[in-house]
């Protein structure tokens, strides 16, 4: 197992100045945005994962340097674990895996900060000299954001379409539910993402949130959901399924959420997802541990509400931990119902490749425990072409109304939409 040292100072938190890791590449930043609560930043890289690696390297890759890794995974995975394909067009050029051994890996607790680093790697100098810049106050671009107009992928005409052919395939009994999903793109220069980051992060405090910079390539996060979670033999999933906006007046938040928990549509979106979360730890789990510890509960947001149900189970011996991952993916939450016929059709209908949306970032301890996110809410920024975009989406069952489906998706796309200062007006034309 990897000697490191450890390095710890007092943190008063929940957030970082991520600037003073300009020029450090890669970098990633899981932010729980509550300082209760364990927040993770790595960077620098000792070793990484190649191109083309995939689920075996990975678990190959952790059992040669039983270190910490941090990275993501692509929704396009799928295809490696199932006879799927992608074909669309990609605009974010992201791998379908990738992953590295930090140099320094810092842990953020209640009232603390602890650094994990190699002193063959980083001199405890330059470690103290970044993590007192990291504690300086976040620093950011003067003045709003250049306004941006994003492009849909495809019109409100073409969305509704799609979502009456996802209704005539459950009609016909092929699936029960799919999450269909539109993006929006364009090509503009970000001067600063770590600053994009911190806006968003602002303005939308989420508890998986992350940051991610890995070369070219810049993940900014906003998302609420977790995929899954190890810890010891435990196996946590809390897959999200309903939403409804917030309001301003008290008593008409609190009329809202009293509306999400009785929604008979929500509800039935949420436990044919809860179902397919318990088929799927079955899996990998002993028989009779995999139970729903929670189910409809509803959290807020600072745009929504949403509902969460968490199921839990307890993973079989000799079984590896990555596998419950691995036979959970991609996130059943983002797919659909069967799983495999719900992508194969939603593969057809979108006209955007995912790549990391709907994929999921996250860590590897030394000891095999894990803790996975589910990218939604974010933007994919390419350094080197300046593509910049981000996907919305939702679950369709026979009860979806597709207009009230096209709006949550602006709905939930609202933040990025006030930052970029777009004309929602303009999209809905």
């Amino acid at each position: 197992m990897a000697n490191r040292k450890a390095y710890r100072i007092p943190f008063s938190g929940p957030s970082l100045n991520l600037h003073a890791l300009t020029g450090i590449d890669p970098v990633v930043y899981l932010n729980s945005n509550d300082s209760e609560k364990t927040s993770y930043l790595a960077f620098g890289s000792i070793k990484e994962t190649l191109p083309g690696d995939g689920f075996d390297a990975l678990k190959a890759f952790h059992a040669s340097v039983e270190d910490w890794l941090f990275g993501y995974l692509s929704y396009d995975l799928k295809n490696r674990l199932e006879s799927l394909h992608s074909c669309n067009p990609d605009r974010q050029g992201f791998q379908d895996l990738r992953f590295f051994q930090p140099e320094v890996v810092i842990q953020l607790g209640d009232g603390f900060l602890e650094a994990h680093y190699f002193p063959e790697h980083t001199e405890i100098s330059k470690l103290q000299a970044i993590l007192q810049n990291l504690l300086d106050p976040t620093t950011d671009i003067d003045g709003p954001l250049p306004k941006v107009q994003f492009n849909p992928t495809i019109s409100r005409e073409e969305y509704i379409e799609a979502i009456q052919e996802l209704k005539r395939e459950i009609q016909y009994g092929n699936i029960y539910e799919a999450n269909f999903c539109q993006e929006f793109h364009t090509t503009t220069e970000l001067k600063d993402p770590i600053s994009l980051y911190h806006r968003l992060s602002d303005i939308s405090p989420t508890p998986y949130s992350a940051y991610m910079h890995f070369h070219e390539h810049h993940l900014i996060c906003a998302s609420p959901e977790r995929f899954i979670q190890k810890k010891g033999n435990r196996i946590l999933s809390q897959p999200i399924k309903g939403t409804i906006g917030r309001s301003s007046s008290e008593e008409k938040d609190r009329q809202l959420k009293k509306e999400l928990l009785s929604s008979a549509k929500d509800r039935n979106e949420n436990v044919m997802i809860v179902d397919l979360v318990r088929n799927d730890l079955a899996r990998t789990c002993i028989s009779g541990t995999v139970k729903v510890e929670e189910l409809f509960g509803i959290y807020s947001f600072p745009q929504v509400h949403q509902m969460i149900s968490t199921i839990s189970g307890e993973l079989k011996p000799n079984t590896h931990g990555l596998d419950a991952l691995i036979q959970s993916y991609p996130m059943g939450s983002m797919t659909g119902a069967p799983k495999v016929k719900a992508m194969e059709i939603i593969e057809e209908l979108e006209h955007f490749k995912r790549g990391l949306y709907s994929g999921s970032v996250g860590y590897l301890k030394p000891n095999g425990d894990y803790d996975f996110n589910v990218v939604i809410r974010s933007l994919f920024y390419q350094s080197e072409t300046h593509a910049l975009s981000f996907a919305v989406g939702g679950a369709i069952t026979m009860k979806s109304d597709p207009q009230n489906e096209y709006e949550e998706t602006l709905l939930k796309a609202k933040a990025i939409f006030e930052l970029f200062q777009t004309d929602i007006l303009d999209l809905q034309e």
